[in-house]
This record gives structure tokens, C-alpha cells and sequence, in this order.
């Protein structure tokens, strides 16, 4: 994909980030870099909204009389479809990958299938179990405690996107998702937005739920981009580069760290 000297409008990152990352029907009217920049930017923005709308759907049917539990597997539920479940079938393909302890030229190839392996299956299991089990247990203490979660732990998962699409970060082919958005969003930029969210997620906690919260909000956004940050190096060290397959994996895991963090408080 190359640059185009077009000049920006304003629509072509949110409509790279959301035509993209989910299912919404938004037209993508620029494929180029510089639109892929304002894209990655504005993934945070995606991850707000699909978690709205994640925590939307639970509240409807713990009115109606179902269990957290029930709540929190919808969540879930919609994170996957509004997102086309492609960063869990790349959290899947990556642990494959990693898991095959083969070379990164083999590695790659083993991402590439169409299939799923038993090293994926299993982080699948463990990782979809882990968002629902949090969930459940803040959606069991009240509706708003499970949304703010449902929201905080989606955008940190595409605030993880922000990061890995950083200056630095090389695509391990020239092919895929990966190259496209690979190194778009200049490095400043990309920790900036990791602390604006950090900061934001706080903010946000506090009128809600006190102080104590507040500072348990920061901290889940923190755990969730570090655990994002060390499987990406892992990556990096295994690959070469990244790949679309590593852009979801590192999404999945920065939800899921910040969710249990969240069940500390």
C-alpha cells in the first residue's frame, strides 16, 4: 500500500479504524497509509464503541431477568461479531505460531492456515473463559461496574492497536493487514494516546465509583497494554515483525488483563 498525496479529510481516519475493525457499515474511501494513520489513531474510538454497545445488549437482558453471567457472555458475544471475531482468530493463529516452536519463516506459514490448532483452541478457551468470568463478576456487583469494565476493556484492547502499529514495530511480511498498518502512527503519538486513555479511564471512575476505583481503572488500562506490549515483543523476537494475526493477539490480551485487574477491586 502506498502514500497518497490526496489531502486528508477528516472522515478518512474514523472510517479506516471502523470500516476496518468492525462490521459497522462504513465505507473505507481511502486504502493508503496516511489514512491507515488516522485509522490506528482513532481505534480507541472503535474499542468505545463496541464495548457500549457490548454493555448495551447486557443491560437489556439483566433487565429482562437473566443471570451476570449470561450478561457477560453476551458481551463477549458482540465484542466478537461487531469485530468480525478477527482479533480472536488471530490471538488463535498466533498461538499456534508460537506454539509450533518452529522458525519464524515456519511460524508465519502455520498463521497463515486456515485451521486451528490445539495450542489455539486452548488459548481461545482460557481467554474467552477469563473475559467472561470477569465480566460476570462485575456485572454480578451492578450493571454500571460491568460497563465501565465492558468499555475500559475494549478500548484498551484497540489502544494495544494504537501501539503496535508505532514507529519501530516492522511487519514480518509485505503482505496482510500487518504491512498495511505497520509502522503508520508516529511513536510520540501512539504512547500519547496510551496515556490520554490512562488518564481518561481514571477520570471516568471516579465520579462513578470513588477514588479507589479511579486508581484501579489506570492500573487495569496499564496491565492490559504492558501484557499487550511483552507478547508483542515476544513476537517481534519469534517473527521478525508483526503480522494481522499479532494485531489481534495482542487486542485479546490486553482486554483480558484489564478485566481481571478490574476484579481486584
Amino acid at each position: 500500500m502506498s502514500d497518497d498525496s490526496r489531502p486528508l479529510t477528516v472522515t478518512d481516519g474514523p472510517r479506516f479504524a471502523f470500516g476496518t475493525l468492525t462490521v459497522l457499515p462504513v465505507t473505507v474511501r481511502r486504502w493508503d497509509r496516511r489514512a491507515a494513520r488516522g485509522g490506528m489513531c482513532w481505534a480507541p474510538a472503535v474499542g468505545l464503541v463496541l464495548g457500549l454497545f457490548g454493555a448495551a445488549v447486557a443491560g437489556v437482558l439483566l433487565l429482562l431477568g437473566s443471570g451476570s453471567l449470561i450478561a457477560a457472555v453476551a458481551t463477549v458475544a458482540v465484542w466478537a461479531a461487531l469485530s468480525r471475531a478477527l482479533h480472536l482468530d488471530g490471538l488463535a493463529d498466533v498461538a499456534d505460531g508460537l506454539g509450533s516452536g518452529r522458525p519464524a519463516e515456519g511460524a508465519l506459514a502455520v498463521m497463515k492456515r486456515s485451521d486451528i490448532g490445539p495450542f489455539g483452541v486452548l488459548t481461545l478457551l482460557l481467554v474467552l473463559l477469563a473475559q467472561v468470568a470477569a465480566l460476570a463478576e462485575l456485572y454480578a456487583e451492578s450493571w454500571a461496574l460491568g460497563a465501565f469494565a465492558a468499555a475500559l476493556g475494549a478500548v484498551t484492547a484497540r489502544t494495544a492497536l494504537t501501539l503496535t502499529a508505532r514507529h519501530g514495530v516492522p511487519a514480518a511480511r509485505p503482505d496482510g493487514l500487518g504491512a498495511v498498518v505497520a509502522e503508520v502512527v508516529p511513536a510520540p503519538a501512539a504512547w500519547g494516546a496510551a496515556g490520554a486513555v490512562t488518564v481518561l479511564a481514571g477520570l471516568a471512575a471516579w465520579p462513578l465509583f470513588g477514588g479507589g476505583h479511579a486508581l484501579l481503572a489506570a492500573a487495569a488500562v496499564l496491565a492490559g497494554l504492558a501484557c499487550a506490549q511483552g507478547l508483542l515483543r515476544h513476537c517481534l523476537r519469534r517473527l521478525g515483525g508483526v503480522t494481522g494475526d499479532v494485531f489481534g493477539a495482542v487486542c485479546e490480551v490486553a482486554a483480558t488483563a484489564a478485566l481481571l485487574i478490574l476484579t481486584f477491586g
